[in-house]
């Protein structure tokens, strides 16, 4: 899963650059409204990819995962109901 965010993450960026090369290399010869509406566009591409790439998947444990902290992981282990084992 972590791989397809990545690919999907490095798709939207390099969208996003095309877009923005595109907008001043090319489509400001013919329009300059349409390039500043792609770079609009460009503008917005790179927080939602963050999301994309940041996002957790269902399969994606973090909640349960040990904080390093004894005393905190026991009383969340306490909260959660989970039984740890003593050492």
């Amino acid at each position: 899963m972590l791989a397809r965010r990545r690919h999907v993450y490095f798709a939207m960026m390099g969208t996003c650059v095309t877009l923005f090369v595109l907008a001043w290399g090319v489509v400001r010869i013919w329009s300059i409204p349409a390039a500043v509406a792609m770079c609009v566009v460009a503008m917005v591409i790179p927080p939602v990819a963050a999301m994309v790439a940041n996002r957790r998947g269902p399969e994606d444990r973090w909640w349960d995962d040990p904080s390093g902290d004894p005393q905190s992981d026991e009383w969340w282990d306490e909260l959660d109901g989970k039984k740890r084992p003593r050492p």
